[in-house]
């Protein structure tokens, strides 16, 4: 069965969104497995530009069956506001969603602890985009105090929702030392998510079983990373990293398809860099070379709007999350972007405490004080967007393409020159 893994590797915000809808078509089955309304996944089709959030970006194709799977957590309001969204400009959203009953829920006390941990940092911010992610993981490994969404149409839901808001507006409190909270009301949280949950009981559905029976029948299946390898909670710039293993490795966690089922993992790339938030980043430009790529690249969070850091493609980097995520080729996005630059910059090594390294350092301290070796290669200074194949890119271009599949290991089997569709470059043609 061809399984396909769509993975970002870098800090997030790859396209990854218009790599799964351009193969969705290739595949009966699409799957979002991990992270949560942290996520942001833009699609341009038909003119029109869409967010996405939760959804797969698969639900574009109505003959495809999207499923969120339950290593997502759930916010059941931003689903149904999502979902609500999607069907008033014309999408189909109904048999072709499933949401597992095992995915576990948010809850206003997320939200809040979110926002008192962030105030209390004291530092250098991690990057929460403050929707209650890290928090429902904390209570998913904590156990206790975790609400799943099939738990939501059990006979003891009010009583839990009770006892943990009481429970939880203590620990707030604590938290909160003497400033002001949002009181946690359990009988009316309750009413509230009995609501969503009438609401989303038609999308509910065991997604394990599903996806296990659809290997058995050898259903094509895609499954859609969120964030990026960088951020991922094992792996990446630790702490500074999302909740969830966004690397390859939690693709069989969160989707409960075991691995040998991934016959083939495409890893995403920005033709640069860019981060949101807190943490080392070796090639960051905070001048105008990042100016004009986060302007030209309309670099601002797809949820947050927040302007995302940019810099030149940094190669050690990307080679290191290539070979963790386990790719087999790569997919070069936005690559029109740096088309008004004379020249590109490419990081191939770094040099750290006065010796030159090539690997991508273990520990946070360490990426901060690494001074990054530069490769310097012409620019094309000419529009790309209406170009089609690799034959027809400008000489400077393929080179600048060619430098990076060999500095990361892997052939490129994609390169994007504009956010639609269309817009997109397969090696093979």
């Amino acid at each position: 069965m061809p399984g396909t893994c769509v993975i970002g590797l870098q800090w997030g915000d790859e396209a990854k969104g218009k790599v799964v809808d351009l193969l969705t078509d290739q595949h009966d089955i699409v799957v979002r497995y991990q992270g949560g309304a942290n996520a942001g996944h833009t699609v341009v089709t038909g003119g029109q530009k869409f967010k996405l959030s939760l959804i797969p970006s698969g639900i574009f194709r109505p003959h495809v069956q999207c499923v969120v799977a339950g290593g997502v957590v759930i916010n059941p309001q931003a689903l149904l506001e999502e979902i609500d969204g999607l069907k008033r400009r014309g999408v189909t959203v109904g048999k072709n969603l499933m949401v597992s009953d095992r995915a576990h829920v948010i809850f206003p006390w997320h939200l809040e602890e979110d926002r008192l941990l962030d105030d209390c940092t004291g530092g250098e911010a991690i990057g929460t985009t403050l929707r209650g992610i890290g928090p429902c993981y904390r209570d998913k490994v904590g156990r206790s105090m975790a609400i799943r969404l099939g738990d939501l149409y059990q006979k003891n839901l009010r009583e839990r929702i009770r006892r943990i808001a009481e429970a939880k507006q203590r620990m707030l409190a604590a938290l909160a030392d003497g400033a002001a909270i949002d009181a946690l009301d359990g009988e009316a949280i309750y009413q509230r998510y009995a609501e969503y949950a009438e609401r989303l009981r038609p999308y509910v559905a065991d997604t394990t079983t599903y996806l296990l029976d659809a290997v058995d029948q050898d259903r094509r299946i895609l499954f859609e990373g969120a964030q990026g390898t960088l951020l991922d909670i094992d792996h990446g710039t630790f702490p500074f990293v999302t909740s969830s293993n966004s690397s390859g490795g939690g693709v069989a966690a969160g989707s409960g398809v075991p691995p040998r089922y991934v016959t083939k993992v495409i890893g995403i790339l920005k033709a640069y860099s860019t981060r949101v938030g807190g943490g080392p980043f070796p090639t960051e430009q905070d001048n105008e070379i990042g100016q004009h790529i986060r302007d030209r690249g309309d670099e601002y969070g797809t949820v947050t709007r927040r302007p995302r850091r940019c810099g030149w493609f940094d190669a050690v980097a990307a080679r290191y999350t290539a070979r963790l995520s386990g790719a087999d080729v790569l997919a070069v996005m936005l690559l029109d972007v740096l088309s008004e630059l004379p020249e590109l910059m490419i990081c191939v090594a770094y040099e750290l405490d006065g010796q030159r390294i090539g690997h991508f350092p273990s520990q946070v301290d360490a990426v901060r004080r690494v001074v990054p070796i530069y490769e310097t290669l012409p620019g094309w200074r000419q529009e790309i967007t209406h170009v089609r194949r690799m034959d027809d890119l400008p000489e400077n271009a393929r080179r600048y393409l060619e430098r990076i599949s060999q500095l990361v290991g892997r052939p490129i089997e994609i390169a994007s020159v504009g956010p639609d569709r269309e817009q997109t470059i397969f090696a093979s043609e």
